[in-house]
């Protein structure tokens, strides 16, 4: 089991696996490499320890607890495959027997109060979650519904944008080739730059902010939609902070390349769990350059629900000249350049018009 920040009790989990058979139990603090190696690169692979533990186990068979319906179980297989080719998965969902006795989570439940099995879930509140440091998603049970509110004490991570303070509160964040390196509070001068505490402190704001929050239908790769509900709050930070500081920064060619052909291709690979694939190891290539001058800082305003971009700068990168954009001064730009320049885009426009007469 690995301690990827989910808010769990993992001694009570320890001795619910030994009670229920287990004969050893791996627990493990990855929340470090989490935040470094996956989060701040924005990537996402969770089980690498677990083919890790198998095979200093020497074990010739793994198992996970994925519906045999949803996207999980392709990302998690692919990964175990990838890192050992050899190894045999045992998927309970997909089994007959299985499925055919639990044909959903109320029977499961049920059989978990009969067996005197701790868990979370209740009748009411079945939701599927699935928790660590980065977010938190619900699925299942009324949630089902699209058109079904989500009920309001369901969401565990953040509060209520309604019931968020109403004094905005104001930091920044500083980045480094695109990764986060610094935060600053300008409210209580709290300044954090480890990589682990700074995303702790991140997703802390964001929480009593209500940030973070979205609703979304879906498209699994197995080709069925779903219904998600998440939470990612110091995830939206850094995703909002980071868009805007390329804008800065970034050359126009370089992000319309990115955008248009990496970004979303990289996207759907860790969607259908193609992590550890030569294309994904391409991909991730290129989106490394795509950052050597994305360093810089900016300002934020939490407010209720809302991050609002309040400025944004770059001691190292001199992308943009404030003499040069300035409606007040030339700044070494002369306006009768744009006429040539408008003219030779003008000439395809007028050759087409001219055909279609």
């Amino acid at each position: 089991m690995a301690n990827v920040g989910q808010e769990e009790d993992f001694e009570a989990a320890k001795e619910k696996a030994l009670n229920i058979g287990a004969t050893k139990v791996y627990i493990e603090d990855l929340r470090r490499e989490f935040v470094e190696e996956l989060i701040f690169p924005a990537i996402q692979a969770n089980a690498i320890y677990e083919i890790e533990i198998a095979i200093r186990e020497n074990c010739k068979f793994i198992s996970h607890g994925c519906t045999g319906k949803g996207n999980d179980q392709v990302r998690f297989e692919l990964a175990y495959y990838a890192l050992k080719p050899d190894i045999e998965v045992i998927a309970p969902w997909r089994i007959p027997e299985f499925y055919e006795r639990f044909p959903g989570r109320q029977a499961l439940l049920a059989y978990a109060a009969e067996k005197n099995i701790p868990v979370v879930q209740t009748v009411k509140k079945p939701w599927s979650t699935d928790e660590n440091m980065f977010h938190i998603s619900y699925e299942a049970g009324i949630l089902e519904d699209p058109y079904c509110t989500p009920p309001k004490d369901m969401w565990k991570l953040t509060v209520d944008p309604e019931d968020a303070p109403n004094t905005p509160e104001r930091i920044s964040v500083s980045f480094e080739k695109g990764i986060p390196v610094k935060v600053v509070n300008h409210g209580d001068g709290t300044t954090i730059t480890d990589p682990l505490q700074l995303f702790i402190y991140l997703n802390t704001v964001a929480r009593r902010n209500g940030i973070g929050r979205i609703d979304i239908v879906e498209n699994r790769f197995i080709g069925i939609k779903s219904r998600g509900c998440y939470e990612t709050p110091g995830g939206t930070l850094l995703r909002a902070a980071h868009i805007d500081l390329e804008g800065l920064v970034l050359d126009r060619q370089v992000r319309s390349l990115r955008d248009q052909f990496i970004t979303p291709q990289f996207s759907q690979l860790l969607y259908n769990g193609q992590y550890y694939s030569p294309e994904c190891e391409f991909l991730s290539a290129s989106l490394l350059e795509s950052q050597k001058t994305v360093t810089g800082e900016v300002k934020l305003k939490l407010y209720k629900g809302n991050v609002i971009i309040e400025g944004r700068k770059s001691d190292t990168v001199k992308l943009y000249d404030m003499e040069e954009s300035s409606m007040d001064v030339q700044g070494g730009f002369s306006p009768v350049d744009s006429d040539g320049f408008i003219k030779i885009l003008g000439i395809r426009l007028k050759k087409w018009k001219k055909s279609a007469l």
